[in-house]
């Protein structure tokens, strides 16, 4: 009998320890349960973070702006936002140190860990769920993790699982806003009963384990034990959410048009938007995939990656260059949303880090050197343009460490990060 309980939870963990039962994974710790409403009510704003990242970064030349400081004069990209002038940073010459290899990096552009090309690499948490396993637990969805064309994403777990995500907007506007019927509740609570008893069992089989393992072996088990303690709480606090109502709104489910991008990505900020605005999660990211189509879109005869693969060719970077142009353009109308919309005496952007950036500074060269990076909202003194060495690059994850303080996380380092972002005010 021993042996059959070590064989079967060698093969759970083998298994990247899915619980098929509970329908949950323990590197993956969210339940359709889970799919989480209305946090408590506070005096004072909630803090929040979104991270929208491109698979195919942003033409150098269009978005960083001459001059640095205050006085920049602004590129091409950012003409159309200059009234949002003051509410986001341009950072420059910044990325990840020890983060190479092109596209395949796309896994380090929220976490931040190294990724050298040829070399075997264990992702680390990416700065999303970090801040979502402090204070996920305060609204119905802990986070949300979004793509506009394919499961992958950027978000990944302690122990170094990727997040799925979510493709259809209106699908997630339904989870978020059409109450649950009373069978789907029941159905909910089950599986959270399960989920625990699952748990259990596994915890007493992994316990009879660990006397027979190595001190190596045993801190492993150390490490997944803390993953299932973490676990069962959010599974107590999420049973609370599972008879209390949704928020209700009188908008209508957004209709994205799969064959543009730009459209796309306007349907996936809708809702995030609305999420926001009604507390059901507050932290999301978006990933805008490189194989997003343009298809009909005026000016454009080649796909989006055949153009990002310019190499220097004009007419490919003035085509390029209205297809970026328009991501540009979603991502401050998100922002002018989060600006018109009053908390508690502030703005929603005032409580709201957002940050626009991508694993690549250069698709055409598969660079991931001099990442474009635009960070807005969350209560700092924007309107500048910090320019760093584009040779020497700054490190990107001291952005993040920053963010991480705002949101009231005491940490001195995260990633590879040398101390708090130099200049950002």
């Amino acid at each position: 009998m021993e042996k059959n309980v070590h064989f079967n939870l060698k093969k759970a963990l083998s298994r990247r320890t899915v619980i098929k039962g509970a329908g949950m994974s323990l590197g993956l710790p969210f339940l359709d349960a889970m799919a989480p409403a209305f946090a408590k009510e506070s005096e004072a704003q909630p803090k929040r973070f979104v991270g929208i990242s491109l698979a195919l970064g942003l033409h150098g030349p269009n978005w960083i702006p001459e001059g640095e400081g205050t006085q920049y004069k602004p590129s091409r990209y950012l003409k159309s936002v200059q009234d949002l002038r003051k509410d986001f940073t341009i950072v420059s010459g910044s990325s990840h140190p020890g983060v190479t290899g092109g596209h395949t990096a796309e896994g380090s552009i929220f976490s931040a860990c190294p990724n050298q090309r040829g070399a075997t690499t264990r992702n680390t948490i990416s700065i999303d769920q970090l801040m979502a396993k402090q204070y996920g637990h305060e609204t119905r969805f802990p986070s949300l993790t979004l793509n506009a064309g394919s499961s992958s994403s950027p978000s990944y777990t302690e122990n170094g699982s990727m997040i799925p995500a979510e493709t259809d907007p209106k699908k997630v506007f339904y989870q978020l806003f059409r109450a649950d019927s009373p069978q789907e509740k029941a159905r909910q609570a089950e599986s959270i009963r399960r989920g625990r008893s699952v748990m259990d069992v596994i915890g007493l089989e992994a316990k009879s384990l660990q006397r027979e393992l190595g001190a190596g072996d045993r801190e492993k088990l150390d490490s997944w034990f803390t993953s299932i303690e973490e676990l069962e709480q959010r599974l107590k606090e999420n049973q609370d959410w599972v008879n209390r109502p949704k928020p209700k709104i009188d908008v209508q489910a957004p209709n994205a048009d799969r064959n543009n991008l730009a459209s796309y990505e306007r349907a996936m900020l809708d809702v995030i938007f609305l999420a926001l605005q009604t507390d059901s999660t507050r932290f999301v990211t978006l990933h805008l995939p490189g194989n997003g189509r343009f298809k009909d879109f005026e000016g454009v005869n080649e796909g989006y990656h055949t153009l990002s693969h310019h190499g220097l060719d004009e007419e490919k970077i003035d085509q390029l260059t209205l297809l970026e142009q328009a991501l540009i353009d979603e991502w401050a109308n998100f922002l002018r949303n989060l600006k018109s919309s009053q908390q508690n005496g502030q703005t929603l952007l005032d409580g709201t880090q957002v940050i626009l950036t991508s694993n690549l500074g250069n698709a055409s060269s598969h660079d991931n050197r001099n990442m474009p990076v635009l960070f807005a909202g969350g209560g700092y003194q924007h309107g500048r343009h910090l320019a760093f060495d584009r040779k020497n690059n700054y490190p990107l994850p001291n952005l993040y460490l920053t963010a991480l303080q705002r949101m009231g996380l005491e940490l001195d380092q995260f990633a590879t990060s040398t101390g708090p972002m130099t200049g950002l005010v």
